[in-house]
């Protein structure tokens, strides 16, 4: 195809190389190049897709820009590299999907959101579960009004490593779970909660676990601030960036695009304590407990943990006529609908109408359809209504303050709406 749009893929580790393998098979994509910075991986890659002569390997960001046509390229890399590469790419013109999430740094999310539409690009960030048939089928369900009055939310994610170095439990794991509860809710939580406890990665020079005192396994909290890199010569944030912790940051402009969970730019701009940045040697939380709430009083609890060896990924809203469950490893059906409500006899509450339908869902691989929605927004030049920008710079703020919560021993932490 002549009219194919030419794309770079920067970074090939676990996530981004199936980020290039569907773009490779994408039949509106030509694949022009691959950056990593470790060699071999751009050799196992080209063995492995039995890449074209003509696709150019590099170990070398800036090498890109000597490549003509590119049209947008696709970040795989550690998020604590994803601001200087997004600004860097948007500034030459290259529309971007980030892995998630965006940054580690409301602030600077918003500076690239408002970045991209000063140069008419798509910014798209890659939030794979919303783009997943049972998130997209439940939020149908839960919009309108199957469940009847909702109650409570609650979700489990837990596996037995892999153990993080760069950053705790609550952003390896928690932007999943907030992001479908967004989706299926359609708003944000006004305020939120967070306690943890650290066993593992302890004080610097420290094993957490020798020679503890009655007070070591401790609730803790630990920022990706200061942690992770591209290579290993890559170094880590400055801390004058997140110095001004406790501003009150101003509203984004009104004519951003609007995602489908109703967050305005003027929403992603707006929680109370921000940009934070956790001394290394308080540690890196393992468990983290989670408290959303919503602004109709609605709450989701969510549990975070890599120490466990029973894998769970389940998520369920409770309400007043039954519940929907989504089981990412469930054998027969990812997502279930279970009917049931009380009926009064005296005092005594009876169970009564309960059923269980196991819901029928759309084939397709979730980051096939990612990656298909970003070309197609390239191509209308549209933003993703489901997961631009905008939709990661709240899921960061979110987790920012969950931060600043983890760090005050589960303090309540307001966003403004």
């Amino acid at each position: 195809m002549t009219n194919q749009i030419k794309i770079a893929v920067i970074g090939v580790g676990r996530w981004g190389v199936h980020l290039l393998r569907n773009f490779l098979a994408h039949p509106s994509v030509s694949v022009i190049a691959v950056v990593d910075p470790h060699p071999e991986r751009l050799t196992g890659v080209k063995q492995q897709f039995n890449l074209n002569e003509d696709v150019i390997l590099t170990t070398q960001w800036q090498d890109l820009k000597q490549v003509p046509g590119l049209t947008a390229v696709a970040i795989a890399t550690p998020a604590s590299t994803h601001y200087a590469l997004i600004q860097d790419a948007l500034q030459q013109g290259y529309h971007v999907l980030a892995e998630k999430p965006l940054t580690l740094d409301p602030a600077e999310c918003r500076e690239l959101c408002q970045l991209a539409e000063q140069h008419n690009l798509i910014l798209m960030v890659d939030h794979t579960y919303l783009f997943h048939p049972a998130v997209e089928r439940g939020q149908t369900v839960v919009q309108a009004g199957k469940l009847g009055d909702l109650r409570y939310g609650y979700a489990t994610r837990t596996h037995l490593g892999p153990v993080r170095q760069d950053v705790d439990a609550l952003w390896d794991l928690a932007i999943h779970d907030i992001a479908i509860f967004n989706t299926w809710l359609g708003q944000s939580p006004v305020k939120v909660q967070a306690k943890g406890m650290v066993w593992l990665q302890g004080a610097v020079g420290e094993d957490a676990d020798s020679g503890r005192s009655g007070d070591t396994e401790k609730l803790l909290c630990a920022s990706p601030f200061e942690f992770g890199s591209l290579d290993s010569t890559e170094t880590a944030f400055p801390a004058e960036r997140f110095a001004n912790a406790q501003r009150l940051v101003e509203n984004t402009p009104t004519s951003s695009p609007r995602p489908r969970v109703s967050v305005s730019p003027s929403q992603a701009g707006a929680v109370t304590s921000l940009g934070v940045s956790v001394s290394p040697s308080q540690g890196l939380a393992d468990l983290v407990w989670i408290t959303l709430t919503y602004p109709d009083n609605f709450q989701a609890y969510i549990h975070l943990c890599w120490l466990n060896p029973d894998k769970q990924r389940r998520l369920g809203i409770v309400g007043s006529r039954g519940s929907l469950i989504f089981d990412e490893l469930s054998l027969s059906s990812p997502l279930t609908l279970l009917h049931g409500e009380f009926e009064q006899q005296g005092n005594q509450f009876i169970p009564v109408n309960q059923s269980q339908v196991m819901l029928e869902l759309e084939p397709g691989e979730p980051l096939q359809r990612v990656c298909d929605r970003f070309v197609v927004s390239i191509l209308n030049n549209t933003p993703s209504e489901i997961s631009s920008g905008w939709v990661g710079t709240q899921l960061v703020e979110i987790l920012a303050a969950l931060t600043v919560s983890l760090k005050e021993d589960g303090k309540v932490v307001f966003l403004n709406q």
